[in-house]
């Protein structure tokens, strides 16, 4: 182990098999109140250079509100800038950064039900990327799939070479050789992504999507919030305004003078992809970042706030709380508001997910603060950030009894069933790759070929914490080992956290668009190491 790095917790990912294997499936499944193997156990934590900053100290951002520049024939049309940019995070200090309009994270989209906008997407960065509007329903030109690149000016892309890694590294496992050439897709400077927005008021995010890249990537910046709102939500009384805040949870770590630390086996992004093997399960910091401030505090009334939760994180798990007590009560999922709100005193969130919650701030005395804790997390990662309630203040807000028409679905309609089991394999000369039913990605192949406007239910089984995501298709969590889901799975999601050997079914409907989308494990490293796979809707 070199200088500088430690594990999160003693119990290592070999120790954690070990463990739920001798216990069995059956008894592993119950995973969530098995002591100890609730921490956090994504093996090496990404330690820190220099002295980090005390928590509080800086005052929550909210990213700006994007502004469409034009509209024509009743479409919203934005431009987007990717470009590098040095910007301040850590107190005092400057970070590079890559980031949609230079900022991290980037500017936050707001569209409105049923009314398209089209986002032009420009690449000034020295590498090549792809854009993917996650949680939402367009074609698949538009999804940003991890073949379909923007390349920069001047940038010369090899489909022969790109994406070979060094064999002889876990991490590097040339995820691209496993790529058609035909299936490379180039566009020159800027690409056109084309949002319908043919889906209800929800919470949905944005951020690169490269072949084998996407980890340092986004690591790196390139994400931002994305709000689809609608009458009927409007209609709700929820908070609005200043009190209606997107919170983009992430961890990272820096060096002592501020600049970004990440593990890349080649730092430029241009050659071998991948991590060094210690950080093959995931990597994660020791800075806790939210809306790209290290430990903030935001100055609330003492009235009802809505957060837009994100857990924005490479690899990194939380279990979400207010301390010194207190409940979240929670509107909406990753794909839109639930049929009614439900109350929890904590919220599990793993990579990609969203929690739409409000929260009471008049329950707490006028000059008292509350922290948002992570209970996975040990150190300065259990905290999150702090809210200080500053004054009294008149709230017209509520949360109604009754939300959204949320139909359940089904599980008589359910067309077909299949099962796809994300593991870890080893390939013939011994290297170690993240897999979906054993088989690395390959672009030309495909697991499933679900039908336009239908439902199928889908079978996750794991060795691992892996929050597995569906592109275009939105699902409904219906038992976890053959039991009830979790309270806090209730809605329509995308992404769902199956825990290690468990079972985790969904109803997924297959609505929109037909062609090629995928699915894949939201553990940016896993994902970057080949845990994908394609479905074709026909």
């Amino acid at each position: 182990m070199s200088a500088g790095r430690s594990r999160t917790v003693p119990l290592s990912r070999r120790r954690l098999l070990g463990v739920a294997g001798a216990a069995g499936v059956a008894a592993a499944a119950g995973i969530a109140g098995c002591g100890s193997l609730t921490r956090e156990v994504a093996g090496e934590l990404l330690s820190s250079a220099g002295r980090l900053p005390e928590p509080f100290r800086v005052p929550l951002p909210v990213p700006r509100t994007a502004v469409p520049v034009r509209t024509a024939n009743g479409v919203d049309h934005y431009e987007l800038v990717q470009r590098v940019a040095d910007v301040e995070i850590l107190p005092g200090l400057k970070t590079e950064v890559w980031g949609y309009d230079g900022s991290f994270p980037g500017s936050t989209l707001v569209g409105r039900s049923g009314r398209q906008i089209v986002v032009r997407v420009r690449n000034e960065l020295p590498v090549p990327t792809s854009t993917h509007l996650h949680g939402g329903i367009q074609a698949p030109d538009s999804d940003g799939y991890p073949t379909d690149l923007v390349v920069p000016k001047g940038y010369r892309h090899d489909p022969a070479s790109s994406g070979k890694g060094d064999h002889g590294h876990g991490a590097g496992h040339g995820g691209a050789m496993h790529v058609a050439p035909a299936d490379w897709t180039l566009s020159q400077g800027a690409k056109e992504y084309t949002y319908p927005l043919d889906q209800p008021a929800a919470t949905l995010w944005y951020h690169d999507h490269r072949m084998d890249f996407s980890a340092p990537q986004v690591w790196r910046g390139l994400a931002g919030m994305f709000l689809v709102r609608d009458d009927e939500e409007e209609a709700l009384g929820l908070p609005t305004g200043d009190r209606d805040i997107p919170l983009m949870i992430c961890d990272r770590a820096f060096d002592e003078d501020g600049a970004l630390r990440y593990p890349s086996l080649e730092p430029s992004l241009t050659g071998t992809p991948g991590v060094e093997d210690a950080y093959m399960e995931g990597v994660m910091g020791d800075v806790v970042l939210v809306n790209g401030a290290p430990w903030p505090e935001l100055e609330v009334d003492a009235a009802r706030y809505r957060f837009r939760l994100l857990n924005a994180s490479n690899a990194r798990r939380y279990r979400l709380e207010l301390e010194p007590g207190g409940r979240f009560t929670q509107i909406g999922s990753d794909a839109g508001l639930l049929a009614a709100p439900r109350s929890h005193e904590q919220l599990p969130i793993a990579p990609a997910e969203r929690f739409d919650v409000v929260v009471d701030f008049a329950a707490y005395p006028v000059g008292s603060t509350v922290t948002l804790v992570n209970t996975l997390g040990e150190g300065r990662t259990r905290q999150v950030m702090r809210f200080k309630v500053a004054r009294r203040a008149k709230d017209d807000a509520k949360v109604p009894s009754r939300l959204a028409d949320v139909q359940p679905l089904r599980a008589a309609a359910a067309v077909a069933e299949r099962r796809f089991d994300f593991r870890q394999t080893s390939t013939s000369d011994g290297t170690k790759i993240w897999t979906v039913n054993g088989k690395p990605f390959r672009s030309a192949e495909f697991a499933a070929r679900p039908r336009l406007g239908t439902v199928e239910r889908w079978r996750f089984t794991s060795d691992f914490h892996h929050p597995v995501h569906l592109h275009l298709a939105h699902f409904q969590v219906v038992a976890r080992s053959g039991r009830e889901p979790l309270a806090t799975d209730a809605g329509w999601k995308d992404t769902v956290d199956v825990r290690p050997f468990e079972v985790v079914d969904v109803l997924a409907r297959f609505s929109g668009h037909r062609g090629r989308y995928m699915f894949h494990c939201h553990n940016l490293e896993h994902e970057d190491m080949a845990m994908m796979a394609n479905f074709q809707v026909v």
